[in-house]
């Protein structure tokens, strides 16, 4: 409820708004398919999060990344906003936030080989078995980011649910994406929930795969 309470704060205030509209994207802009060079006006790379929350992780890397190009993609539309009016402030030419379900987003919008890498971080596990329809990942899905990263593209993921992080890499072997050994998964620490957990002394679940 707190989080509502400051989106809804921030949101009363035009200034914020006006910052927001700079970095959101238009709901009939993306009504069939995300034409990604009217967005960004060039060709640079793109780097999508899926589920990005209030957007402490992609805001940060969009700033430290201005060779790349960003989408945070959040469904919440209170949180959408805020996040859109945090990037907006810090005046980002390189990001872009779109309110949508991440799946329609990567199933149904982003063209083929369009995308460089993806960052999927702490999504929800819908641990029961009758609510399996609400995860972000399944099979189809895994599918589909195939199909939108380009060839040696990378997905990164992390979670602090151990079953849920073994279940999200076994889709991701199946789906023929390969396991990389090693290396920093930025979002694991980054994150808002990334570092929540590791203050707390939780373990993280993380790793990355890539696209062959």
């Amino acid at each position: 409820m707190a989080r509502l309470r400051k989106a809804a704060r921030v949101w009363r205030s035009a200034t914020a708004r006006a910052a927001a509209e700079q970095v959101m994207v238009a709901g009939d802009a993306a009504a069939l398919s995300l034409d990604l060079a009217a967005l960004f006006t060039r060709g640079a790379p793109l780097e999508v999060e899926l589920g990005a929350g209030r957007g402490d992780f992609i805001i940060e890397r969009a700033a430290a990344c201005p060779e790349h190009d960003f989408l945070a993609v959040e469904l919440a539309a209170s949180v959408a906003r805020l996040m859109a009016a945090r990037a907006g402030r810090r005046a980002l030419a390189n990001l872009r936030v779109i309110r949508a379900d991440a799946r329609t987003v990567v199933n149904l919008l982003l063209p083929d080989a369009s995308v460089a890498i993806y960052h999927l971080y702490f999504p929800d596990p819908w641990p029961k078995a009758r609510h399996g329809k609400h995860r972000m990942l399944n099979a189809p899905m895994v599918a589909s980011l195939a199909r939108t990263l380009v060839a040696g593209g990378l997905i990164h993921v992390a979670s602090d649910v151990e079953e849920w992080a073994a279940a999200m890499f076994a889709m991701l072997r199946a789906g023929r994406f390969t396991e990389l050994a090693g290396g920093e998964v930025a979002g694991a620490r980054g994150s808002a929930f990334g570092r929540k957990y590791l203050a707390a002394g939780k373990p993280v679940f993380a790793a990355t795969f890539q696209n062959c």
